[in-house]
């Protein structure tokens, strides 16, 4: 597949690809353009074209074109999410939701700015009016782990709110981005107001942040990655918003029904191979509870049904690649090393699998209890005795994307929800809650800013008195 510039498929000027793998089969699957500086120049002074045709429409007039984009998209659903399943690896059913939360986000957004107003403020003598314009052009960099939804939750408020877009899929998972653009182009989105780029993100990331031509960025990503851009981003005093890194505690309390505590580890850790962002990495249960938190959390692992993606029975699919499997790999060592138990699980098998791993005997002095992100089906069990204890423990990483709270006691679990130092704190569930209205985005090293309904729109245009 190409690059999508101006409507067209392009390969990169110098003719240079990147291959892209099934990661379940290992197969080379397709490759896509490895765009460099020049490739990106030629694509943003295509954009600045287009946020000008596009920031011209009504609201009206481009809901009435974001609307039959998502209806196209939907139109395509198993196309699109039998490509994202073979380029992932994620289980099939998975990936159809991802397409259908997709087409919600750009009808929302497109919507949801029919009725973004200004204000009139009374003066003595004066009569001052606001008004909200587009930022101009966004750059979308999305990670390899959710391509198609976070397509949407970027490319949606950017297009909603009157920008031309530059979408910058990771180089593991291309595919699905660039038939999203194709689609939602073919459906009357603007070619000039949609563009796809491929490319290592040292040189397309680095490009997009460096240059004057982009008035936006919303990201997906590391840390490290966030830091850098922003550093890049901020000599042009370039909007940035970042959804990065987290390591999410749950507590789960003394009084927490189990088998709930199960359901909600399961449902948070296993969904894409534990490959989430705001997946729970580190279960922190009261010392009376821990066993047999633990016992059930094992009993229940053991059923499920690893491999084929496109089996609808498979519960855990693989990871993106073998370096991916690798990195966990070596996370699990480095924790039993510093002293836990591997309860079970803990190999690695076929490359990129990785079993559903327990590990007991975590103390929060470990990496793991801390900033050690683990992107894996990976559970590192730490005991606590008090709510403060736990609350510190939960606290103690850099990180602060989502967090969770488990407990029958409705009030307790407001109580220490209340305290817990995150973006998100959800009572008797995991950081995994999230819906599409709701503000998402993370404290401390975790991210800028948010994601969803109530807020992000305004993330996206500027405010003019």
């Amino acid at each position: 597949m190409e690059m999508i510039l101006g409507g067209k498929h392009v390969a990169a000027r110098s003719g240079a690809t990147i291959d892209v793998f099934n990661p379940i089969t290992h197969e080379l699957i397709d490759t896509v353009p490895s765009a460099s500086a020049e490739d990106i120049d030629a694509a943003l002074t295509i954009a600045q074209e287009g946020a000008k045709i596009w920031g011209a429409k009504t609201a009206d007039e481009r809901a009435k074109l974001i609307n039959a984009a998502a209806g196209a998209l939907m139109a395509n659903q198993k196309k699109i999410a039998a490509l994202l399943s073979t380029e992932t690896g994620k289980p099939i059913a998975q990936s159809m939701g991802c397409v259908d939360l997709a087409s919600q986000l750009f009808r929302g957004y497109a919507e949801q700015a029919k009725y973004v107003y200004g204000h009139v403020l009374p003066g003595t003598d004066d009569l001052i009016m606001t008004n909200y314009e587009p930022l101009g052009v966004v750059a979308c960099i999305n990670p390899f782990n959710f391509p198609v939804e976070l397509f949407g939750h970027k490319a949606g408020p950017a297009l909603a709110a009157g920008n031309a877009v530059v979408m910058k899929p990771a180089s593991d998972t291309p595919l699905s981005s660039i038939l999203m653009a194709e689609i939602m182009i073919e459906a009357g989105i603007p070619g000039e107001v949609l563009q796809v780029v491929t490319g290592s993100g040292s040189t397309v990331g680095r490009a997009l942040a460096d240059s004057p031509k982009v008035n936006g960025i919303s990201l997906t990503g590391s840390t490290a990655v966030g830091i850098d851009i922003i550093e890049h981003a901020a000599k042009n005093m370039t909007r940035t918003v970042m959804e990065l890194g987290g390591n999410d505690g749950v507590l789960i309390l003394d009084d927490a029904d189990l088998d709930h505590a199960v359901d909600e580890a399961i449902g948070g850790r296993i969904y894409n191979a534990g490959q989430v962002c705001c997946a729970p990495k580190r279960y922190i249960v009261h010392r009376s509870v821990v066993d047999a938190f633990t016992e059930k959390l094992a009993a229940r692992l053991a059923k499920l049904k690893i491999g084929d993606p496109f089996d609808p029975a498979t519960d855990l699919g693989c990871l993106i690649n073998e370096k991916a499997a690798k990195e966990v790999e070596r996370q699990v060592q480095q924790t039993v090393e510093e002293g836990a138990t591997c309860y079970c699980g803990g190999k690695r098998f076929d490359q990129t699998f990785f079993e559903p791993t327990i590990l007991t005997g975590v103390t929060r002095e470990m990496a793991i209890a801390k900033d050690m992100e683990v992107f894996g089906p990976v559970f590192p069990i730490i005991a606590f005795d008090t709510d403060e204890e736990g609350i510190d423990i939960l606290n103690q990483s850099s990180y602060g994307l989502s967090s969770g709270v488990i407990t029958n006691d409705p009030a307790r679990g407001l109580r220490v929800a209340r305290q817990l130092n995150a973006g998100g704190a959800v009572v008797n569930g995991t950081g995994m809650y999230r819906t599409i209205h709701m503000p998402f985005g993370g404290h401390k090293m975790s991210g800028i800013g948010t994601e969803g309904f109530l807020e992000t729109l305004h993330e996206m245009m500027r405010t003019k008195s």
